[in-house]
């Protein structure tokens, strides 16, 4: 799933605290006591902000495959019953499956 990094995503980084809304397709800034980000900025975290996302691909792709909670509680319980590794092998396999960058 590839996600696309909106203008209001860069804003909400950038400026976490301050107020605006989007009229006509134009940003109002309600927070005069924060300064606006320049277009360049906003550009520049939204390139920041997709980098970061598509760099964590692994991690989506990691928790999708692993084991549900209900199934690692399964294994976890029955390998210490019975001395097995099934929920440490479930775990790296998926690990060897989608490593880290």
């Amino acid at each position: 799933m590839i996600n696309k990094i909106l203008v209001s995503d860069a804003y909400y980084s950038l400026c976490p605290d301050a107020e605006w809304i989007v009229r006509n397709n134009q940003v109002e800034w309600l927070s005069p006591d924060v300064p606006q980000p320049t277009e360049a900025e906003i550009t520049a975290e939204v390139t920041r902000l997709q980098a970061e996302y598509d760099a964590n691909q692994y991690q989506r792709d990691r928790a999708e495959a692993y084991p549900s909670l209900t199934e690692q509680a399964d294994m976890a319980y029955w390998d210490r019953q019975n001395g097995t590794t099934n929920l440490d092998d479930a775990i790296s396999a998926v690990k060897l499956q989608f490593p880290k960058g």
